[in-house]
């Protein structure tokens, strides 16, 4: 949350309060979201390269470092830096299938 240029930033009991019931969803989605992955047929295939990126973002996520949301964002990106020169085809993934957690 932002706040407008020239105000105070808000404090941690103002953040909590603005901020904890959206957090709570989205915990309780992405909770919901692996359990349904565990219930699905075939959850004993090989793990997709995204669910590991979800799962690598959490431990990321627990960490009590700071620029946790940089550091997930770049354990999702490519890490090449020469261009392919041919694309799959296929759309954005919103994880690189060589993250790196």
């Amino acid at each position: 949350m932002t706040t407008p240029a020239g105000t105070p930033p808000l404090d941690r009991k103002t953040l909590i309060d603005l901020g904890f019931i959206d957090a709570r969803a989205k915990v309780l989605d992405i909770a919901a979201f692996l359990d349904r992955l565990d219930r699905a047929p075939g959850a004993d295939a090989p793990t997709d390269f995204r669910v590991e990126a979800i799962r690598a973002a959490l431990l990321i996520a627990l960490d009590a470092g700071p620029t946790r949301a940089e550091r997930i964002l770049k354990s999702w990106s490519d890490p090449t830096t020469e261009p392919v020169t041919r694309a799959d085809g296929k759309a954005a993934r919103g994880a690189h299938p060589q993250h790196k957690a």
